[in-house]
């Protein structure tokens, strides 16, 4: 039987607070979407560069959260696997790591990954992923891909038709200004943004809910306004944890 299609969108915690006893319960929440005894679970670190510590450090946070048959796709030098397309299709969840957005697209046009990855959406294939892996699935957002200053990157696979704004949290978070300046100018279209530690759960291409690792956490709906500003609608977000 084939599941509707489902996106797990995510701002990683970059800040964990000293009290914070669950690393990696972001993948814990896109497994439980998979609804399965045993997922089976593939991580893309392309925009890493394929880090083999990142991909070390994900093995042993996602293997933490009970039974389930754990992979990786890697494209440098060439992809870890003989038939990318098998391998990802066999999945039930697609986790995608955080990085370099631009060079995330790069690289999977080039492998074909895009064609590939819609048809593991379509097939029920939860996806997933965090700051790039989350921007990617969009049309667009702000990223610091180029340098420090942000950019507008606006050609995302655009599986979903908003704009997306990540760690999105009050204080001296430059992106939140970014976005919301980006969206108002008319540079993105309206979007969703979260802030760290909040996912959204999309189930086709409607936003089904907003979840949370840390309490008292938002997203946010973010379209614009007149002459060049932005209005925004705060979205509460369930905390849902292991």
């Amino acid at each position: 039987m084939i599941r509707e299609p489902q996106i797990l969108v995510c701002s990683g915690v970059l800040y964990p607070p000293a009290d914070y006893r669950h690393p990696g319960a972001q993948i814990w929440q896109a497994m439980r979407l998979a609804d399965v005894r045993r997922p089976r679970v593939c991580l893309i670190a392309t925009a890493t560069g394929d880090s083999r510590e990142h991909i070390t450090g994900w093995y042993e946070r996602a293997g933490s959260f009970g039974d389930a048959e754990l992979s990786h796709l890697t494209l440098f030098t060439q992809p870890n696997v003989p038939d990318v397309r098998a391998h990802l299709r066999a999945q039930d969840v697609i986790f995608v790591s955080g990085g370099s957005v631009v060079n995330l697209l790069a690289v999977w046009r080039a492998h074909r990954l895009e064609e590939i990855l819609r048809e593991c959406w379509e097939s029920g294939v939860v996806l997933a992923g965090q700051s790039a892996g989350s921007l990617c699935w969009h049309l667009g957002g702000v990223t610091d891909s180029f340098g420090d200053r942000l950019d507008v990157v606006a050609d995302g696979l655009a599986f979903l038709p908003f704009s997306n704004g990540v760690h999105d949290d009050l204080g001296d978070q430059p992106r939140r200004t970014s976005f919301r300046r980006a969206v108002g100018a008319g540079e993105l279209p309206a979007g969703y943004a979260t802030e760290d530690g909040v996912a959204l759960h999309y189930v086709g291409t409607r936003l089904h809910e907003a979840v949370a690792v840390l309490p008292e956490r938002h997203a946010c709906f973010i379209e614009p306004g007149p002459g060049g500003s932005h209005r925004e609608t705060a979205i509460p977000a369930r905390l849902w944890m292991p």
